[in-house]
């Protein structure tokens, strides 16, 4: 009996050092609400309390699960991706024309996202840039590079099947055909669904190879 009583013990104390589990529904509330406030208030204005509210928890159930803000906007950052990505799947490039590839690689590589955002969590970013060390790092890493690596991918494969110049400089073609998604941001304001296929159109006779 001693010895049933001190295993009840024992196992009532790991229990409370286990605690409940925890539920996904809330952890996924908490990162949703934190893009949010990171595209709405910026890296430096948001607070562990304002997601808290928003997401309809408490501030100990924030810091149970991320130490400080910085852990927490990387793990939203990498959620909000891999929900977009959910909703709208990267298809097999590979099994697409050579120009049609490329046309749907800049469009996943779109720096707006699912629900628009995007462009304004990027805007945030570089006006908090001198501030905040890091934070520029921190989203080309969690937030612009998942997106633009397959337009890479594809520009590299496209090269070694000849249906590019062998000698294209990739990232340098992908920079230009980044850069037009803020500079038609810039100029117009707003997002333009049928650049990518504007894009393509004007630089695939530039980067054609010769036996296309």
């Amino acid at each position: 009996m001693r010895e049933m009583a001190e295993n009840d013990k024992a196992s009532g104390a790991e229990a409370k050092v286990r605690g409940r589990p925890r539920d996904p529904a809330v952890e996924k509330a908490i990162l949703r609400a934190t893009v949010e406030r990171f595209a709405s208030d910026g890296y430096s204005r948001m607070t562990i309390g304002d997601i808290a509210t928003d997401a309809g928890v408490t501030r100990p159930t924030v810091y149970r699960r991320w130490a400080n803000k910085h852990d927490l906007v990387v793990d939203a950052l990498d959620f909000n991706y891999q929900e977009e990505r959910e909703r709208n799947p990267i298809a097999p490039l590979e099994e697409l024309p050579p120009a049609e590839a490329l046309r749907k690689a800049l469009e996943y590589a779109a720096p707006f996202g699912a629900s628009g955002r995007g462009m304004t969590v990027i805007g945030n970013v570089l006006a908090e840039a001198k501030v905040t060390p890091g934070l520029v790092e921190l989203v080309r890493r969690h937030a612009v590079a998942p997106r633009v690596q397959p337009l890479i991918d594809t520009l590299r494969r496209l090269c070694k099947e000849g249906a590019l110049h062998p000698d294209t400089d990739v990232q340098v073609i992908a920079d230009m055909m980044i850069g037009s998604f803020y500079s038609s941001y810039l100029r117009g304001g707003g997002e333009d669904p049928q650049l990518p296929g504007r894009v393509v159109a004007a630089i695939w006779p530039v980067i054609a190879g010769q036996e296309r």
